[in-house]
């Protein structure tokens, strides 16, 4: 990997938590407490969308937009809060947060490929 795409990546990351402070901040029942967190939230969950990817297929990724894709994506959500310390999420602020993340993704892609 370049030097380039290690900052890509790195870039990513970093918005991809300060997305996840934004919907932690506008919806209930999603609550994140720090920037480290987030960023710690943003690695699994890439981390998990990876993993169910790989199993899966393409057509029920996380990236996916269709409805599977958005159920994939709140999973992957709700799941990273077992991985993730500090952080916690009702199934519907996991729903919420994966509508609200699909909308940013589409002007501010975050995805890791």
């Amino acid at each position: 990997m370049s030097i380039s795409g290690l900052i890509g990546l790195i870039v990513r990351f970093i918005v991809s938590a300060l997305v996840l402070m934004l919907v932690s901040f506008l919806l209930p029942g999603f609550a994140l407490l720090t920037f480290g967190q987030a960023l710690i939230a943003a690695v699994v969950i890439a981390v998990l969308g990876f993993i169910v990817e790989s199993l899966f297929g393409k057509r029920v990724s996380p990236q996916n937009r269709g409805i599977v894709g958005f159920i994939t994506a709140a999973i992957v959500i709700y799941v990273a809060q077992f991985i993730v310390p500090g952080m916690s999420i009702s199934i519907l602020g996991a729903l919420l947060a994966s509508i609200i993340i699909g909308v940013v993704d589409l002007f501010v892609p975050t995805e890791l490929r």
